[in-house]
Formats: C-alpha cells, structure tokens, sequence
C-alpha cells in the first residue's frame, strides 16, 4: 500500500512539474492581461453617405473602418472591453437604429453624431479612440497627430501625449506633437479621456499607399495599442 501511495505522489509531481514547464513559458500564466479591466470605445470616423476625406477610390470611411476594427481585437487580446460605434461600412445609425428615416442629408448627419456621443458615453469607458485620416489639398503633408480637446476630460492631453509618443517610436512616420483643438464634438462631449487619432494624410501620395496597406495599419494600431497600455500605466483614469 504504501508503494503505491509512493508512486501516486510521485506521479503528481511529476504531472505538476510538466503542466509548470508548459504553461511557464506564457507570461500570462504569471500576470494578469496589461488591460484587464480597462473599457475602451473605438469610434472609426465617418461610415455610410458620409465618406469623410477621399481620394478616388481610397475612402477614410474604409481605412478607420478596418484599422478600428484591427485595434479592437488587439486590445481584446490584452484583457480590455471594447465598444464599437460601428463595425460595418454604414454609418451608426444604420447600424444601430436602421428603421430611422431622416428627411436631408444634414439631419442623418446630425442624429448619427449624437447616436455616437450617446453609445460613448453610456458605455461609460475609461477612454475613448476616435480614429480618422487626415487631407489637406497641399501633397506635401504627411505624419500621424493626436488630438485632444482643449477643455475636454482633463485625461485627455496624457492619453494624447501617451499614444502619440508610441507612433514615432514605433513607425517613426512623423515628428508632430499631440495637439489640443476645440472643433471636434465627439471629444468635447466625451466623459472620459478621449483624443482623435489622425492615421495619416490621405492627400500625400505616399502615405495614402501605406493607409491603405496591411502593414501599415497594423503598425499603426499595435504603436496606438502601445500608447493606451503607457497611459494606463501612468494613470487612474
């Protein structure tokens, strides 16, 4: 009996020493996910009639679409919650009220801005992404930017600093500094940090090819991922 009892224990030891050297090499076996807790809304600019800046073919309601949706699963898989304003080609409200009718152009503007400020702020994040491509009618320009608003969530200016900060570290496309604006709704409204990330410049031949390419979005969301785990860490929110 006791041989066996031996062997038993052994065996378990054994078992545990294997399940340790295989998990041991997963950092998340040992500490929690760097954004665990963390809500984030992603609002990808523009959607539906509203195309926001083009050039051809090369639309920004396409390219804040899908690096949106590249940011969210990259921040999912670093332990945050995240909220989308939209996650089709439409604009929010077909996505979200899609039996509304609107009698201009003007006015479906308008009720899908609210609708947006409405999602963000029920939602009650910890901060909020609004991603957008810059245009400019000059070629010349070029460079990511973060903005914030000026009299907005004091968390703002830090979430910009943090997330711009990352895009020259990491991608090096740009020596723009974070910037305070007061034109943006979304931002002024906003009850938590919240910054306006401008990808690049649609208008600059060169940099409309990398907008457009998988690479360059994945760059540019894993530097703005990059930003967001700086900011939490140098903050409460």
């Amino acid at each position: 009996m006791k041989k066996w009892l031996i062997i038993g224990v052994l065996f378990f030891v054994t078992l545990l020493a294997v399940t340790y050297s295989t998990r041991a090499s997963d950092i998340g076996f040992f500490l929690p996910e760097p954004l665990s807790g963390v809500k984030v809304v992603i609002d990808p600019g523009h959607g539906g009639i509203d195309g926001g800046a083009s050039y051809g073919e090369v639309v920004e309601r396409d390219i804040t679409l899908s690096m949106s949706l590249k940011l969210e699963k990259i921040l999912k898989s670093q332990g945050a919650t995240v909220v989308m304003t939209r996650t089709k080609e439409g604009d929010a409200v077909a996505e979200h009220l899609p039996d509304e009718d609107y009698p201009t152009t003007r006015a479906r503007k308008r009720a899908d801005l609210l609708l947006r400020e409405e999602i963000m702020n029920n939602s009650e994040p910890d901060m909020v992404i609004s991603m957008h491509v810059n245009a400019v009618p000059e070629e010349r320009w070029r460079g990511a930017q973060v903005f914030y608003h000026a009299e907005g969530h004091e968390g703002g200016q830090l979430l910009a600093k943090s997330i711009q900060s990352s895009i020259k570290s990491n991608i090096g496309n740009t020596e723009r500094e974070a910037l305070a604006i007061k034109q943006v709704y979304i931002l002024k409204k906003a009850k938590a940090p919240a910054v306006l990330v401008e990808t690049g410049f649609i208008s600059n031949t060169d940099e409309r090819e990398l907008l457009t390419s998988d690479k360059y979005q994945n760059d540019m969301v894993n530097a703005i991922a990059d930003g967001i785990r700086l900011f939490v860490e140098e903050s409460v929110y």
